[in-house]
């Protein structure tokens, strides 16, 4: 399989229990409250390309200074010259997670990074959950239960 993708559910950012007594009501529905949730981190995939950082707030590695050299920095960013990996990012959800990656076949090169002697492309991690995203989720989550109460 090409590409590179990460999931989540409630569950990793404490919300199991939440989650489950919500499933107990007629009016929910765990599809749409997934849905919502991957379309949050699918936003924040596509920003950290701005940001240049990691879900854990750590600046992506900076290009060599010879590929440097060779870039239009009028239009070329680090992971950003046409935009296509960043453009490729889609979430996926079902009613108990969401996944949010890119199905390019060198998207994870770029996450994870390449062996030394081959490709020497240094990890720039855009997939992952930042503790923004848990507080938004949270917040998803307790927004939700304020519309199911009224």
């Amino acid at each position: 399989m090409s590409g590179a993708s990460f999931s989540t559910s409630f569950e990793a950012v404490g919300l199991d229990e939440a989650v489950a007594k919500l499933m107990r009501l007629e009016a929910f529905d765990g599809a749409q409250l997934m849905d919502e949730a991957g379309a949050i981190l699918e936003s924040s995939t596509r920003g950290r390309f701005d940001t240049k950082l990691s879900p854990e707030g750590e600046a992506w590695v900076p290009w060599s200074e010879a590929y440097d050299n060779t870039r239009n920095h009028g239009a070329h960013s680090i992971l950003v010259a046409g935009g296509w990996l960043r453009d490729s990012i889609q979430s996926y959800a079902t009613g108990t997670q969401a996944e949010v990656g890119s199905n390019l076949v060198y998207a994870a090169i770029h996450q994870f990074g390449g062996d030394p002697e081959e490709s020497n492309i240094p990890a720039r991690p855009y997939l992952g959950l930042s503790s923004e995203d848990e507080e938004d989720l949270h917040d998803l989550v307790g927004s939700y239960i304020e519309e199911l109460l009224h």
